[in-house]
């Protein structure tokens, strides 16, 4: 099992930075491929970025390319969202998610849908006012 912890949200303003964290226990980002989800009042939980098991592939939404950048250090089981330039259409409800690949031991892979996930934090809000 695994337990996905998130924090960094808040409230900024428009053209200011956050940094959200989310530390994982149970299972190691060896095994995993990671992804950051959001979701809006009144929209669907959209895609917002996606790391593989390696690290080495990234893939982003065209909103926040140029903008939002993921990372992830293994030795603390943490990923990170370096969000810079915000907006306020970048504010919603944000949400790290794993996919578990343990027992597979080959390729790279990205994933970019919802229901490609397996685990999933709890939210963390980040409100841009203009």
């Amino acid at each position: 099992q695994v337990q996905l912890i998130e924090s960094g949200g808040g409230l900024v303003q428009a053209g200011d930075s956050l940094r959200l964290s989310c530390a994982a226990s149970g299972r190691t980002f060896s095994d995993v491929a990671m992804g950051w989800f959001r979701q809006a009042p009144g929209k669907e939980r959209e895609f917002v970025v996606a790391i593989s098991r390696s690290g080495g592939n990234t893939a982003y939404a065209d909103s926040v390319k140029g903008r939002f950048t993921i990372s992830r250090d293994t030795a603390k089981n943490t990923v990170y969202l370096q969000m810079n330039k915000l907006k306020p259409e970048d504010t919603a409800v944000y949400y790290c998610a794993v996919r578990n690949l343990r027992g597979i031991t080959y390729g790279d892979r990205l994933y970019r849908e919802k229901s490609e996930y397996d685990y999933w934090g709890q939210g963390t809000t980040v409100t841009v006012s203009s």
